[in-house]
């Protein structure tokens, strides 16, 4: 009986009674035995409690770690879809159906934006085409055959978000919308979002058949949408350029004719204000974008930099009219969890030492000395840590979160070996996923032993050679 004290410790009040209750009865025996018919129904009713009761003791250690997890990380969003991500690795710190394929809105215009400073010239004049003029709001109410400064209209697309400026944009760097959205394509491809597809530049609702015959809708995910901010914030080389945009109260610009060979102003004044509320909202709110349609519902996507630590949030279909302010909430929710719960590391505090590397033996390695073993040196194919790489970057870690290192390295080689072979790998973990994997390489050149070495070892031997 002592098994029941002992659990009993860890048990509610309620069952604690009732094992203590159980013990009474247990010693005092000779009652069952006296007066067995009076005390069968109790006999089997305390069977049937003790039963019960090792079931929900067995099943505590699962529900309580349920609850924990639930309450460490359980947000409650609006989102059908959210996601935050650490900006400098890319890992993703927390996700509600992170990979739901969903429209995406006017969140779509960063990466029309950033291409267009990629591949534009901000003094460039973009005509305008009669196709552009026939967008519907939010518009910038362009008229056919006018020209603005490419500049002019990223702030145009970026601050008030208009749908005719993302049509004049993408036909002036590609020729026609259809091309243009190719190009965003291969970028989504190239920066690793393998679940958008792109068919406007500006993210009206927008549906395509293609050659293989399969329908296709202009979406992306909650994690591909963090991916594209995180690229157009830190890796871009148009990232300080888009920031400024992105980052703007307002901006004014006017229009231009083309008359006798020049641009000259029509008199036509414009003035954008940034619609991106999150921006006043938190300290340290660096970019984004909104978005809605009737289709995709409310949209976001948005950064924040703390010190040396930079999240962004995605959120998907985050309430329809009249909830316009659930993307806000939910922004505030996630930005503040990660400022909670996650702390800046470089991976270098972790990499592996290269000067505890020792020499390889070589089987069937030429030497020097016949007597010797042939060794080949080791080093590791290392990032320089000066430069931008995975090996100097930081990523986020929780509080007491580690980063394991898996050491991976052959024990012996055989002859011939030349420098430069992998001979092992050194991996770094994070929640049990690969963050950075580094390549053991050999060093040098071991030759195998042949036969004009064996000549001139016969002879070095006998002092001959």
């Amino acid at each position: 009986m002592k098994k029941f004290e002992k659990f009993s410790v860890f048990l509610p009040g309620r069952l604690k009674s009732i094992f203590s209750f159980q013990k009474n009865i247990y010693w005092e025996k000779t009652i069952f035995l006296k007066e067995p018919m009076k005390y069968t129904k109790l006999f089997f009713s305390l069977l049937l409690i003790i039963v019960l009761s090792f079931t929900f003791f067995s099943s505590l250690p699962s529900v309580y770690a349920q609850n924990a997890d639930q309450n460490d990380s359980a947000l409650k969003l609006y989102a059908k879809s959210a996601v935050l991500m650490d900006a400098d690795s890319g890992r993703i710190l927390y996700q509600k159906e992170g990979d739901q394929i969903l429209p995406m809105a006017s969140t779509t215009k960063i990466m029309t934006c950033i291409l267009a400073l990629e591949y534009g010239n901000m003094d460039d004049y973009a005509i305008a085409s009669s196709y552009a003029s026939s967008m519907p709001k939010v518009k910038l109410h362009v008229k056919a055959g006018e020209a603005f400064k490419l500049k002019d209209l990223l702030y145009s697309l970026m601050l008030e978000s208009h749908n005719d400026a993302a049509v004049v944009i993408a036909e002036h760097i590609a020729g026609s919308t259809e091309n243009f959205a190719d190009m965003m394509n291969q970028k989504a491809r190239d920066i690793g979002c393998f679940d958008t597809y792109f068919i406007t530049p500006n993210g009206l609702d927008a549906t395509v058949t293609t050659e293989d015959g399969n329908v296709k809708s202009h979406s992306t995910t909650a994690s591909d949408l963090a991916r594209m901010m995180s690229y157009c914030i830190m890796d871009s080389p148009k990232k300080e350029a888009f920031l400024e945009i992105t980052r703007a109260a307002s901006y004014s610009f006017h229009s231009y004719q083309e008359k006798d060979g020049e641009y000259v102003s029509t008199g036509r004044n414009f003035n954008c204000n940034n619609h991106n509320a999150f921006l006043g909202m938190m300290e340290g709110a660096l970019s984004g974008k909104t978005g809605f349609t009737g289709n995709a519902g409310y949209c976001y996507v948005g950064a924040l930099r703390n010190g040396q630590r930079t999240f962004v949030v995605a959120l998907l279909a985050c309430g329809w009219p009249n909830h316009k302010t659930y993307k806000w909430s939910d922004t505030k929710n996630l930005m503040n969890y990660g400022l909670d719960h996650f702390e800046y590391h470089r991976i270098d505090e972790v990499l592996y030492d290269a000067s505890t590397l020792k020499p390889i033996p070589v089987s069937g390695g030429q030497v020097d000395d016949l007597d010797s073993t042939a060794y080949t040196n080791v080093k590791i194919q290392r990032d320089d840590p000066l430069t931008d790489s995975s090996s100097s970057k930081g990523l986020l870690l929780r509080k007491n979160e580690q980063i394991q290192v898996e050491f991976q390295m052959e024990d012996e080689l055989t002859a011939p070996v030349t420098a430069n072979t992998e001979i092992g790998r050194i991996r770094y973990l994070v929640d049990g996923s690969p963050y950075l994997v580094e390549y053991i390489l050999t060093a040098q050149d071991v030759p195998a032993i042949n036969y004009p070495w064996c000549i001139r070892q016969v002879l070095k031997r006998f002092s001959i050679y």
